[in-house]
Formats: structure tokens, sequence, C-alpha cells
């Protein structure tokens, strides 16, 4: 074997030679005279470890040139060799794959030649003919041509690793497209398990056969890995193209009764095979989930796809990915004693990870602005919103259904759900953000789908519940929640169904929730303050022990512990203003009292009296100097924004209407702060909901102010000031303030010491 720099420059000039005899006259004697040539170099360049570097030497020579010319002869003008030309075209695909390998300068001077180029042809070639997608069979190709196939692959990927010039070529040319049809063409994932009884045909029986197809799927699939990273905005290198192919492994995983193997179970392949369809199925996710995330065009392309058949070639590719999040499970296959107890568990651990990814995925397109009108369905009005709400919808009351039918005298059957969090968690994140709109949220609670009650389940809100389903749950009911006063449909089925009590009782604000991330408990939060601002009913709900469980702390006073005790800045502020909408609900709220008012609204004495009670007790409640300070501390916190020093302010001047509240609230305004301000934007209680939420803490960057209040009472001076502030106060905002600060210095006989630090400081005349 030639092995030495000599015996390889040697052979490089008789190559150089073959081509020029070739060129002369094509000849079956000169071409296996290349082969063999061919092989020899190829095998001496297998390693970079000897003393002398060959592939530096050899790659300044014509060797490059040489091997892309001489490739380029063996087509004959045809897009694929003919079979005499096959393994003189394999061994010089090993020749180029080997002088690159580790080696940049050859990678370039391979590129100059046009050798990957000519390579990506060839594969064009192979798929120029391909049956369009799912392959319920194999690619027929001979073992030459894949061993053609999967070295041109091999050959793409050594020239790209880390190599940008080559991977800018290869994916302005779609390279990763062509690589992924030949790949599931030649390898369908699962075909050599899921075999239907009219059994495979005979060429499909040769385990060498499938030993190198399994092989070409991998190294397609590093090679598609290298490509699509490649860092240039104006190139797209996964496009919507992909999604038909994508999906195919999928269908690989659902239920098949009829399903029988191709080998036998004590197969040395068995292993491969099953690693093979593992892989595929794990890439294909992964990417999946990456494009959701990260192209647009993808989410849309999707959605679109579950609406028109034609987006994907009649592939419904968002349909078969819900059916695989639904009903995948664990191949037969694995079952077989060829695999040990810990690889069985680590490819269950996998192909769990996969779903999660495709559940990423779900909702990201629904949290699509641009999907909104395309994935909720108004054309059919027996079922509101189209198939993919019914479905998501089905999925959240079938798991209910499943739970409460499952008990120890009725284990669940082979179609319950009662195990699948997953799907409450997809079903409930995707419904919410589709309930951003308010006719959608209509739907949603009203028949036939009346979803609040379901929502409100102690299998989906109870101190028990996996915190990702609570997360999932409380999104979709906050976006409900948003919906305005006078959507009476909404809100009075989020208070039928009780919700503040649920959420109350679920834990979630719970000291020892702390640890859990600060997501779900603001979602709850924000559950509560849409809530508490819409309705008075709602706000008693907060405000009052419950009647079934009157020892357990009142939501409002699990909300303010948590703002107590909380280093989360947006908790802080958020559950704050919970007590904002709470104040502004109780004292803006008026009774009717007298007779003809009681008369209209159809109400008896007893009724006006014991809601007069009611509303009494709820504000006895909240007028604590507890409540003062954390409105205090708002105000005093929110320099950057006026919005929510001027909700604040209300909620203050609401509480100091009397002489009682306005004590507190005088008291609380001289307390140090000694708390940090919000953060740099206010929360976007209408953004997507996203899994990745999970998990993710809030920022608190430290930023500079010229003004840094240190108590309450500063932000007061500032703002009626208006000078070097973070934010510039509006008129209306100065105006309030002013208003409030006149009617405390009235009060100057009960609170002479504030009063005299408010006129001392405070030139009101000339201020608005």
């Amino acid at each position: 074997m030639a092995n030495s720099a000599a015996d390889l420059t040697a052979l490089e000039q008789r190559l150089s030679g073959v081509l020029d005899d070739l060129r002369a006259c094509d000849s079956v004697a000169s071409w296996q005279e290349a082969e063999t040539i061919s092989r020899t170099l190829a095998n001496g360049l297998r390693s970079r470890d000897g003393p002398v570097n060959n592939h530096s030497i050899l790659g300044e020579t014509v060797l490059p040139r040489t091997v892309a010319s001489l490739f380029t002869l063996a087509l004959h003008g045809s897009l694929t060799p003919d079979d005499q030309y096959t393994s003189a075209v394999f061994e010089l695909l090993r020749v180029a794959a080997n002088l690159c390998m580790d080696h940049d300068e050859n990678r370039g001077r391979l590129l100059e030649a046009g050798f990957p180029q000519a390579i990506v042809s060839l594969l064009e070639g192979y798929a120029e003919n391909l049956p369009p997608p799912p392959h319920t069979r194999p690619l027929e190709l001979s073992i030459s041509h894949l061993r053609v196939i999967k070295t041109s692959i091999g050959a793409l990927l050594n020239a790209s690793i880390g190599y940008d010039a080559v991977r800018f070529r290869l994916t302005s040319l779609e390279a990763p497209l062509t690589i992924l049809k030949l790949s599931t063409a030649i390898y369908p994932t699962g075909y050599w398990y899921n075999l239907t009884t009219s059994g495979p045909h005979p060429a499909f029986c040769n385990e060498n056969e499938w030993n190198l197809r399994s092989g070409l799927s991998n190294w397609a699939w590093l090679a598609i890995s290298e490509l699509k990273d490649v860092k240039d905005d104006t190139l797209p290198i996964l496009t919507p193209d992909f999604l038909p192919l994508l999906v195919q492994p999928l269908s690989a995983f659902l239920p098949n009764s009829s399903s029988r193997p191709l080998f036998d179970a004590g197969s040395e392949l068995l292993s491969g095979l099953l690693d093979a369809d593992l892989e595929n199925l794990t890439e294909s996710c992964m990417l999946i989930e990456s494009l959701a995330l990260d192209v647009d065009e993808i989410r849309l392309s999707l959605a679109r796809g579950l609406q028109s058949p034609t987006e994907h070639n009649d592939i419904p590719c968002l349909s078969i990915i819900l059916d695989f999040i639904e009903n995948g499970s664990y191949p037969t296959s694995w079952a077989h004693a060829a695999l040990d107890e810990a690889d069985r568990k680590q490819k269950q651990k996998v192909f769990n990870i996969c779903k999660a990814a495709l559940i990423k995925a779900v909702v990201e397109v629904a949290g699509e602005d641009k999907n909104a009108n395309i994935l909720w369905d108004d054309s059919k009005s027996e079922v509101p919103g189209g198939n993919f709400v019914h479905k998501m919808v089905d999925w959240l009351k079938r798991y209910v259904k499943d739970l409460d039918a499952t008990t120890s005298e009725h284990p669940p059957n082979t179609r319950s759900i009662f195990d699948r969090e997953d799907m409450v968690i997809c079903a409930s994140l995707a419904l919410g953000n589709l309930a951003r709109q308010e006719k959608n949220s209509k739907a949603l609670v009203s028949p036939p789908y009346s979803l609040v009650p379901i929502l409100a389940s102690r299998h989906l809100l109870s101190s028990s519940t996996d915190i990702k389903v609570k997360h999932g749950v409380l999104g979709l009911l906050k976006h409900l929640a948003q919906a305005p006063p006078s959507s009476t449909i909404i809100q009075n089925a989020l208070n039928d169904a009780e919700i503040i009590r649920r959420i109350a009782e679920s834990g979630v604000w719970d000291e020892k929730g702390d640890a859990m991330a600060d997501v779900v408990q603001l979602s709850a939060i924000g559950v509560v303050k849409h809530m508490a601002g819409a309705d008075v009913e709602h706000a008693y709900a907060l405000v009052l022990p419950s009647i079934q469980r009157p020892e357990l702390p009142t939501g409002l006073s699990q909300v303010l512990a948590l703002v107590k005790r909380s280093d989360s800045v947006p908790i802080r502020s958020e559950g704050s203003r919970v007590l904002v909408n709470v104040v502004r609900m109780l004292w803006g709220n008026k009774l009717s009292t007298t007779t003809s008012d009681m008369a209209a609204t159809g109400s008896t004495d007893r009724d006006g009296q014991e809601k007069q009670n009611k509303h009494n007790a709820a504000i006895r409640t909240v007028l604590t100097p507890e409540s003062a300070s954390i409105l205090t501390r708002l105000v005093g916190a929110s320099g950057k924004y006026p919005l929510l020093v001027n909700e604040g302010l209300v909620a203050l001047t609401m509480l100091s209407i009397s002489k009682e509240g306005a004590l507190l609230v005088l008291d609380a305004l001289t307390a140090p702060l000694g708390i940090e301000l919000p953060p740099d934007s206010p929360l976007d209680s209408m953004s997507p909901l996203t899994v990745s939420d999970l998990g993710v803490t809030s920022p608190t960057k430290a930023r500079v102010h010229l003004n840094v209040p240190r108590y309450p009472l500063d932000m007061l001076i500032f703002t009626l000031k208006n000078v070097d502030n973070p934010a510039n106060f509006p008129t209306e905002v100065r105006a309030n303030l002013k208003g409030y600060v006149q009617d405390i210095q009235k009060k100057a006989d009960a609170f002479e010491e504030a009063a005299r630090i408010l006129r001392s400081q405070i030139p009101f005349k000339n201020q608005i």
C-alpha cells in the first residue's frame, strides 16, 4: 500500500496522465486504471497521523482539478453515472472527501475546481425523478449507486465543516433540501419494521443494503446540521419546502397493529436500524421546533397547511404533528431483547423530548399574530373556531373527563389520556394565544365548548397540579380575563366557575411555591387583576373569605403577601396593581340603596342590605396599613411609568376619602421605600404564551435616574415639579395629584406634620 509522500505523488501524476488519456480516448481500461489509482490514493489519505503531511503535499498539486475533471468525464453528459462507471465515481469521491478532511486549504482548492458544485449536481440528478413524499417504500437503487450517494454526502460534509466558503456555496445551491429529499426516500423511517402483511419487495431484504441506507441517513443529518447554521440573512436555508420531509418520520411512530419486521429480532443490524429511526425522529423534531421559533414563514406555512392541502403538496404537516403529539408512542420494536433496559429508557427519554419540541412548535405557530385568523376558522358554525380549536378543546375536556373516570376500581382504558399533561400544556397554551381576541374568548366560554368549568377543574388547578400545566391553564385564563367589563358572557362564566377561589386554593402564591417560575405566579396575578377590575363580584371573591374554605387566606391577602416577600420587580408591580383594581372597583361602585334603584334592578330590601353588608365588609378588609403601604410604594417606585403612578394615585385618592383611610395613606407616604424600581419595560399582558416562558427569570439590570425617591412622598414632589424625571408626566396625571394634595391640605388639622411638609415643598399655584 502506498503511504509515503513519494508514492502518493507518483500516483497523483499517474492519475493526471489517465485524465489526459481519457480526454484523448475514452476507454474501459483507462477508467479501470483511474478507479484503481483513486482507490489507492483515497486509502493513503484516510489518516493524517503520519510523519509527513500528505494532504498538504497533494493539495498543492493538480490533484483537486484532476479529480474534479475525471468526475465530470465519468458522467458522460448524464446527470448520474451509468452502472459501469459507479465504482470509479465512488473512488474519486473518496479521494476528494479524504483530501479535504480537516484541511481548509484543500477545501478551498476543491471549491475552486468546482468539485462540491459538481457533487450537488449529481445528487440533484438522483433526486430529479423521486416520487413526491410521503415515501411508503424505499427508493430502489443498486448498492453501487447507494455508495455513490452516501459518499457524495460524506464528501460535502468533509468539505464544509467549519469552512464558510463551501457552506455558503452549498446552501446557495439548496444542497440541504436535495440531501434531505434523497435521505428520506432512500431510508424511509420505520419501513423495515412497519411492513404490511403483503410483505416486502425482495430487493429490500439485504441486510448489507440496509446498513448502507441507514448510514447514508446518518451522514445526511450531519451534513444538514453543518449547513443549516450558515449566518446569512439574505440566504434562507430551511424553507417551507422542508416541512413535508421533516414530518415524514413522525408517522413511523404512530401505532400500527399490522406491522411486522423485515429482519429477525436477533439480527446484528437491529440496533443500528433502531438508532437510525430515532435519529430521524429527533433531528426532524428539533428542526421543526427551531424553525417554528425562528422563521416567520415556517409558522405561517404550517398554519396555512391546516386549511389548504396544496400548501405542502397535499401533506397536512400540522395535522401530522398534532397526530404524533396525541397518538405517537414507543414502537414495539423497542421491546426486543436486543435492547437492554438502560438503552430502552434512554430512547424513551429522547422520544419524550421530541414530543416536547413539537409542542413548543405548535404553541409558537398559534402565537404568531398573523395566524390568528388562519388557525381560528369561523366558516363552520357547528365547529366554532374550526378543526384546530376543536381538537385543542377536546384535549382539555378528555383529560379532565378521563381523570374523573379513573379510580382504583376503574383503571384507565387504552384510549385514556389521563396521564397526558403534555397535551394539556399544548392545548392550553395554543388556545391562550388564540384567546387574545375577544370574539374567540367568547366562543371558548360559550356552548358547545363552555371551557371555563374545565379550566377550573381540580385536575388543572390545585396544589398538586404540575407547574407546566398551571402555566398553560393560567395563561389561557389570563387572556380570557382581559375581556372588557362589557363582555358579560365571559365575566359571568369566570364568576360562575369561581375562578378566583380555585386559583387561591391552588397554592400558586404560597410561600413554598416561590421556587416556581415567576411567570406562573405572574399569570395568576394577571387573571385576578383583570377580573377585579372588570366586575365588583370578582373583587368580592378576591377580598372576602371563601364560603367553602373560610380558613384559607383570601386571594388578595395571598397576593399582597407575595408582593411583600418577593424579590421579583414585576411581581411586586403587578401584584400592587391587583390592589389598585380592587380599590377602584370597591370605592367606585355605587350600590343601589334607594327604593327606586332596588326596584329597577329587581332587588328586595333584604337583598340590598346583604349586598351593602358584603360591600362594607370588603372595604373594611382592604382599608389597612398594608394596603396603604403597598399603594404608596407602587407610586414611589414607578417614576419611569406615569401610568403606574397615576393608577396608584387614583387608588390612594379613593382610599383617602375617609378620615381613617387618609391617615393610613399619609403615614405610608413618609415610610422609606427601600425597593427596586420597575423593569425597563412594562409587562405586555397580551403577549403570546410560550412553553419556554417557564423558568425564565425577570431582568433586574440597573439603570441611572436623575431623581431617585427615598420616600413615596418624594415621588409626589417629583411628579408635580416634573423636572429631571425619568419620564415626562402628562398634565392630567399632575392635575390628579394636585387635587389629591390639596385635599390633604384641607385635613391639615388632623395631619399637620405631613401637610406642613407638602406646603413647604410644593408651589401649587404655578406648578400645573
